[in-house]
This record gives C-alpha cells, structure tokens and sequence, in this order.
C-alpha cells in the first residue's frame, strides 16, 4: 500500500488553507475568492475538524482571539455585510457551525437536504415523520406566514418566549443545517443591539431549489467529497463522517466512486495508524 507524503500533503494544506502570511485573505472581494476557489469553508476553524476557514485565511494558523479588538475580527464584518448580499450562502451547516458555501457549490448541498420544491409542505413531511421537532416546526411557520423577521421578534411570533434559550437555538441550527432557513441580515435589536434576521432559504434564493433539481444524491456526495479532498489532500472515513454528517455506508460509496475514478487512493499515514484515502499526487 502506498503512504503518504508528509511534506506533499503539508505543501498543500498550506495552500489550501491560506497559511502564508504574504498571502492574507485582506479585504471581501479577497474572501469572497478564497470561498469559491474552494467551495466550502468554515467561518471559524472548528476543534477537531480540518478545515479551511475563513478566519486563518485571514488571521493565520491560531485559534481564534477573545479579544474584540483582534486584527482577524475583520472577518465579522465581512460577514455581517453580505447576508444581504447573495455573494455566497452562509448559515450553521456543517456540524451546525458557520459554513460558508460558494453559489456555485450551494444547489450540491441543497439537493442532499429534505426539501423537494414546496417549501409550504416540505416541512410538513419532515415533521410528521418525526425528524422536525415541535420548536423548529413553530419557528418555520411563523417565518413562512410573517416574512423575514430578526430573532427577538422571531421568538415571539413562534410562540417561544418562554422557552430556554437553548430550545430556540437549537431550532434555529436545525433549520439552517437542512437548508429551511438562513440569516439575511442583522438588526439592532435586543440587549446587545445585535440580532440576526432569519428568512425562507426559497424566499432568499428562489433559484436554489431548481438548480439543485438537476442534481442527484449521488452527484451531489461526489462533488463534496471531490471538493474536500482537494482542500485536506488526505483523510480518513471517520473524518468525512463527522464533517458531513453521512451513514457509514453512503460514506464509503462515495468515496469508492473517487477511487475507481482514479481520483483517491488507499494509502498509510507514516505516523496515523488506520486506513487513509489522499489524493493520489500526495504519495
């Protein structure tokens, strides 16, 4: 078996990740072209996760600062400014935290929610077959029935004011990961006069559900896996399980189809034990 080139696979990451401090990501239009040169990235780096975020694009390779002041805070602005802007999707996607999805890569993540065209009865199938629970259903029909709303208003209008906090979040990630929602804007409201507005995804991108017609499961897994493996050069199963989300068995069926497609290869990792799938160029 084959066995990863160490350095190879650093040289690439350190590309892919836009490591180089000559190179910082240091303006919008700069991150808007690192996001879709690769598709998908997270806002924030993620423990555990290997990556590429928009925030070491910009700050460099360190974890991300407390203080409100940090240089690498830019990056909240950038992103506060373009919910509005329909340069790129962004929403709580991937392991539920701040993804940032390329419009051109968007209708493959679409095509693999639960959703199929009729975003007034979607939802519906979804919760009567007992995978949308009651808070998240509340939350959905009172942005279908009033229209885009900021959160503070949101939780009145779904009837979850007396819910704990946690209760209406995890409402609101559940309906981002499943591409039912996403914020649109931000609104100075509440006690920190900040407060995300949150929106229909149909009525935010009306296009999106067409485009991702077009699009099989299968097609949809390929590319994803296609574009990851071109940003991390090599991983393991349980890595591609834990960011996306994917059954252990649809996980190894995509990753089968790069393999026989000459695009992936089995390979060892000279100092990880287990099975590894990398690019084929990093051994």
């Amino acid at each position: 078996m084959k066995t990863i080139n160490l350095k190879k696979l650093q040289t690439l990451r350190t590309r892919t990740f836009n490591l180089p401090p000559q190179k910082r990501v240091s303006s919008p239009a700069a991150a808007l072209t690192f996001v879709n040169k690769r598709g998908f990235t997270y806002f924030w780096p993620i423990k555990g996760i290997d990556l590429p975020s928009l925030w070491t694009a910009v700050a460099g390779d360190r974890p991300v600062a407390d203080k409100h002041d940090d240089p690498g805070h830019i990056t909240w602005g950038w992103k506060d400014g373009a919910l509005d802007k329909k340069i790129w999707y962004y929403g709580k996607i991937l392991r539920g935290k701040a993804t940032m999805i390329s419009l051109e890569i968007a209708p493959y993540f679409y095509a693999l929610s639960e959703n199929y065209g009729s975003p007034e009865e979607d939802y519906l199938i979804a919760y009567q077959a007992g995978r949308l629970p009651q808070s998240a259903k509340q939350v959905y029909e009172a942005l279908l029935d009033k229209g885009a709303m900021h959160t503070i208003d949101l939780r009145k209008e779904s009837k979850l004011t007396n819910a704990k906090d946690s209760e209406f979040n995890k409402a609101l990630e559940y309906l981002q990961r499943d591409f039912k929602i996403l914020p649109v804007g931000v609104a100075q409201a509440g006690a920190w006069k900040y407060s995300h507005i949150y929106a229909i995804t149909t009525s935010h991108f009306p296009e999106l559900s067409e485009q991702a017609r077009k699009i099989s499961e299968s097609q949809a897994r390929a590319k994803l896996l296609e574009l990851y493996f071109d940003m991390v050069g090599a991983a393991q199963v349980r890595d591609v399980q834990k960011l996306f989300g994917w059954g252990n068995e649809v996980v190894k069926k995509g990753i089968g189809k790069l393999v026989d497609a000459g695009k992936l290869v089995l390979a060892d990792h000279p100092k990880i034990s287990g099975e590894w799938l990398t690019l084929k160029e990093m051994t």
